[in-house]
């Protein structure tokens, strides 16, 4: 068995969701996030693409069901000592052996907290789970209560996030060493993933985000690798990660010669930015900080090129996208606290002009304001 954390640490957030589940009333907790499997036992793998479920109850009880290909994955991966396997074959349906194990647990009748809110709990086998469910126990979602408790990063936690700012830095040193006319942005690619797999790091839990061209306007990643041209913008989004642990950064980079508006374009970035650092402080609604962002652009004449929401939190996350609860924007009431990871991106994509210009950085909520992980420099670099 490989843990990547200490079993004070893993008995310290058992204890802290069972405290959640004692608060809120209870008696049981259907897991179905993998994150959230992940941080509260260990267990690592993306069977989640199937049906399985981590159950909890308020006696401590911890059984894991899943298919039989991660039986031994989580022998190898976590502290789940009760595994049980639900079998293949056509027509089956695992809700009903999840209810065999609430039955071996004396729930029926009691209130079950359900992690609705999950990239593993499909529409079709939510509806089998609420069908089986019925009659049988009350059941309320639940999706936030341990997502609520991952959100402040403990020591242990916050050494893997730096560990992942230091994998994203050396990759931004592979951009700026590869990025020129007559490149690939394969190749880019290509280097940036080495030296993070080198470093010891992990997958992201979503795809780089590169872009050149027109293509630098967009916010996600999509199938087209260009050739950088003499004179070109590059957009490129991408995470270091490590033991799960991200910590991501945004550019966009213009080859052979800027735009005048790139250089006015950028100005605002680090001005939304800064402003941004300076609202980031415990104490504060994460809303405030999405306000100032939109205020600075907005006051420098960049209201339509901006987007409506200005970062997340970050930690570990799994497939499909690395982007953690909660996010940055308007009247977000959540309250900053130590131990906060937050990724904050300035994105301009000026669609009149097709010209973008993108900064991100992740920051730590520390006890008095913030520190940025990553190192490199917030220029304007130009190649």
């Amino acid at each position: 068995m490989s843990l990547h954390f200490s079993p004070e640490e893993f008995k310290s957030r058992k204890s802290k969701v069972l405290n959640s589940m004692k608060e809120q009333n209870v008696d049981a907790l259907l897991i179905f996030r993998q994150e959230s499997m992940y941080w509260l036992t260990g267990y690592d793998t993306f069977g989640y693409v199937f049906f399985q479920s981590l159950i909890l109850d308020q006696k401590g009880s911890v059984i894991l069901l899943t298919r039989a290909p991660d039986l031994r994955q989580a022998q190898n991966t976590s502290n789940i000592e009760d595994v049980r396997i639900w079998v293949d074959k056509d027509g089956s349906n695992p809700t009903h052996d999840l209810k065999v194990i609430l039955d071996e647990l004396n729930l029926k009748g009691k209130k079950l907290g359900v992690e609705y809110e999950s990239y593993g709990l499909t529409g079709r086998n939510a509806l089998r789970l609420n069908e089986s469910l019925e009659n049988y126990c009350n059941v309320e979602d639940k999706s936030d209560l341990i997502t609520k408790l991952r959100v402040i990063k403990s020591k242990e936690e916050i050494i893997y996030v730096k560990k992942a700012a230091e994998l994203a830095d050396k990759a931004l040193d592979e951009v700026w060493k590869h990025a020129k006319a007559g490149v690939s942005e394969s190749k880019i690619l290509a280097e940036m993933n080495r030296v993070i797999f080198d470093g010891g790091g992990d997958y992201p839990a979503n795809e780089f985000i590169i872009g050149s061209g027109k293509n630098a306007l967009l916010c996600r990643y999509q199938a087209e690798k260009q050739i950088l041209k003499n004179q070109d913008q590059l957009t490129v989004e991408w995470a270091g990660t490590y033991k799960h642990y991200h910590s991501a950064m945004f550019r966009t980079i213009p080859i052979g010669k800027a735009n005048p508006k790139h250089y006015k374009m950028h100005e605002a970035c680090v001005e939304a930015l800064k402003n941004c650092e300076n609202k980031l402080k415990p104490g504060n609604k994460i809303g405030e900080v999405f306000d100032i962002h939109a205020k600075t652009f907005d006051d420098l004449g960049f209201n339509k090129a901006r987007m409506n929401a200005c970062g997340y939190s970050l930690g570990t996350t799994f497939s499909p996208n690395w982007m953690d609860w909660p996010m940055l924007y308007t009247k977000n009431p959540y309250i900053i606290e130590p131990g906060n990871i937050f990724f904050m991106h300035m994105i301009l994509m000026d669609s009149d002009n097709q010209l973008a210009m993108n900064l991100g950085e992740t920051y730590l909520v520390t006890d008095n304001g913030n520190e940025r992980l990553g190192k490199q420099k917030l220029d304007l670099v130009i190649l």
